[in-house]
């Protein structure tokens, strides 16, 4: 990529001075303006001189002509409004997570985008570690074989929510990268959810999120603000070989065993009857060297190169409709004390005739 992009960051409080910092180091990008409710947080984060541009106005933002696209780090009730609007007046759009705080919105959302020809890119930012990248280069290049079975952990001594509980503040993590790392992305046919509130938050602080797949395989993220100990761990098991990540091991972050169960059946007397005989492969592991780069550093690089590229981006809008959608089904369910919930997955093209998922 050669062209530079101008970027402008609606919203300057946790995650906007990230994105600053990002887009201001990167070779494709060239920051050019600051939008916040607040205009003196706004001015602090832009620095002294008159190079970036600061306003508390999205309309007045969106009016000037130094922009090509824009990075929303504002609450997620906000994303749709700011989002319609940035599309209608033809930026390309990058999203915090979560996509919307409703699938109807997030929807809307990505047909918008679609409609218009334009970007609009979901900020899991996970997905953009060279941890996650690696895996999803092993899973897709077939190294796993086929995929039998995904336990995800995150659980911290953390802080309750008072907006949302513990599947929306920690669970769209896991759910982002295990969409991100499956090939054509995460399509459970089911969703169910058990919470506990042990500390009477009014909210669950503790959930248990099983997601049965298409193909027989099984997903499972466990999520929890109560243990004292701090485990942020994936399990993906494979028919040929097992990956598991730890994030909190930098020096072997991932791992690969070759290691795992071949089931075969035996055919006794004739056809009518059959026995299934197990065998165990114990083999080498290996740890898969990684690079040191800043996940932020990559996803903006990847949005300007989605805009240049006129295609989708790794993790667009439909990337994060999926993993709404998956949310929205888990407090369904927990409303309906763990039942299963029966789930289609959106798929709504990220551009105009593309299927999406980069």
């Amino acid at each position: 990529m050669t062209d530079t992009l101008r970027i402008a960051v609606i919203g300057a409080g946790y995650w906007g001075p990230n994105l600053v910092r990002n887009f201001r180091a990167s070779p494709h990008w060239q920051l050019t303006a600051i939008c916040d409710l607040d205009g003196d947080r706004a001015q602090r984060l832009a620095g002294p001189g008159d190079a970036v541009r600061v306003t508390t106005s999205v309309g007045s933002l969106l009016a000037g002509g130094d922009v090509d696209a824009v990075a929303i780090a504002t609450p997620a009730a906000t994303h749709h409004d700011i989002a319609l609007a940035a599309l209608a007046a033809g930026k390309h759009v990058l999203v915090e997570k979560p996509l919307a705080d409703t699938g109807e919105r997030g929807r809307a959302m990505v047909r918008a985008a679609a409609e218009s020809g334009l970007v609009l890119m979901t900020d899991h930012t996970y997905c953009y570690t060279p941890a996650v990248l690696k895996m999803r280069e092993l899973i897709q290049g077939g190294e796993l074989g086929d995929i039998l079975f995904i336990d995800s952990v995150r659980i911290n001594l953390g802080l309750v929510q008072p907006d949302v509980d513990v599947f929306w503040d920690l669970a769209p993590h896991d759910l982002s990268i295990i969409d991100f790392i499956l090939p054509g992305g995460l399509d459970p046919v089911a969703v169910s959810a058990l919470g506990a509130d042990p500390l009477g938050a009014g909210k669950s602080c503790i959930g248990y999120l099983t997601l049965p797949l298409a193909n027989g395989a099984i997903a499972h993220v466990h999520v929890n603000w109560l243990s004292p100990t701090k485990i942020r761990q994936m399990i993906v098991g494979g028919s040929r070989r097992t990956l598991v990540w730890d994030d909190l091991n930098p020096q072997q972050r991932l791992s690969v065993y070759d290691r795992g169960v071949d089931l075969g059946l035996q055919v006794l007397d004739g056809a009518e009857r059959r026995q299934a005989t197990v065998s165990y492969r114990l083999g080498d592991t290996w740890s898969p060297a990684l690079p040191e780069t800043e996940a932020l550093a990559a996803m903006v690089t990847e949005f300007a190169s989605a805009i240049q590229d006129r295609r989708a981006a790794g993790t667009d809008g439909g990337a994060g409709l999926r993993v709404l959608g998956i949310l929205e089904a888990a407090s369904r369910s927990l409303d309906a004390g763990g039942e299963a919930v029966p789930l289609a997955i959106d798929r709504v093209p990220a551009l105009a005739g593309e299927a999406g998922h980069g």
